[in-house]
């Protein structure tokens, strides 16, 4: 592997990490805080979306990969919303208010979780079988 890409896929984990942990306030700062305590399992699902990530990055893109794929974005996204505090989510608070959002999106945020890890780890996949694809000899 590359040096570069090594150095891009920690650096890029690194800053996934940042950008779930800090604005959902799983690590205190003065700019943002939540109502409802971080669930036990946050810290897992941010740190594991932030290697998968990583991974993600680390692998080359193929040239057969075309157009680009935005689903490392989606999987991200989705951690985020599942770490972060359900009555801190405007959108959940405008759609369903402060009761909904206890009731109906805090249950949520652990599939939320699940299907960001899933996606992240299906994008690794499908990554691999396109560089595999591609360093197999052509079948004719």
């Amino acid at each position: 592997m590359q040096t570069n890409r090594l150095l891009a896929a920690v650096t890029i984990g690194a800053f996934t990490l940042l950008a779930i942990a800090l604005p959902t306030d799983l690590i205190s700062n003065p700019v943002f805080t939540r109502q409802v305590a971080a669930p036990g399992w946050a810290w897992p699902v941010a740190i594991a979306s932030a290697v998968l990530v990583a991974v993600l990055i680390a692998l080359p893109k193929p040239t057969s990969c075309r157009p680009p794929t935005r689903v490392g974005v989606v999987g991200g996204a989705l951690t985020y919303l599942a770490v972060g505090c359900p009555t801190c989510n405007q959108i959940v608070m405008l759609a369903v208010g402060t009761t909904g959002a206890l009731a109906w999106f805090a249950p949520l945020q652990p599939v939320l979780a699940a299907l960001g890890i899933v996606v992240l780890a299906a994008a690794i996949t499908h990554r691999a079988v396109l560089l595999r694809r591609a360093a197999l000899p052509a079948v004719r």
